[in-house]
Order: C-alpha cells, then sequence, then structure tokens
C-alpha cells in the first residue's frame, strides 16, 4: 500500500474595513501547487462575529479549490488517454 498526503494551508485575512474577509486555500502536492480563493462579506447591521467570515471565506476557497483539482484532474486524463474526459468540475 502506498500513502501519499498533500496538505492544504488556508490563510484568512480581514480587510480594514472589518467587513471582509479573505482566504485563500493552497494544495501542494508532488511538486504542484493549486489555490483556491473565497470572500465573505459583512452586512452592516449583523452581528460582528469574525469566526462566521473565516469559515464563509475558507469554504469559498475550498470549493474553488475543488473545482480547480477536477480540471487538473480532467487535463490530465486527457493528456493521457488523448481523449476527452467526462468529468465535471
Amino acid at each position: 500500500m502506498t500513502v501519499r498526503q498533500w496538505t492544504v494551508d488556508i490563510m484568512i485575512d480581514e480587510v480594514e474595513d472589518e467587513r471582509t474577509t479573505h482566504a485563500e486555500a493552497r494544495l501542494r502536492t508532488d511538486g504542484e501547487q493549486i489555490a483556491g480563493r473565497g470572500t465573505a462579506y459583512r452586512h452592516p447591521n449583523d452581528v460582528e462575529v469574525p469566526q462566521i467570515g473565516d469559515e464563509l471565506a475558507a469554504a469559498r476557497a475550498l470549493s474553488e479549490l475543488s473545482h480547480r483539482l477536477v480540471l487538473a484532474a480532467a487535463q490530465d486524463i486527457e493528456e493521457t488517454t488523448h481523449r476527452p474526459s467526462r468529468l465535471r468540475g
């Protein structure tokens, strides 16, 4: 059995207006890096709970990362088989 470990780092930062949170999720594999980004906006009338913005921005970054990973797999399939892949992002 072969075990591989991939690491995802998520960086989160809040813009100075304290209503916008940005996140970037980076996946490092063997010699390759794929990233996804996400943003969360807090409405001025909403209660300020930083964890909610962090969670939402991180979830959106991971969602984009997931989509990019599926696209990378589809491209690898096409390069290997020389045929169109049927993967959907």
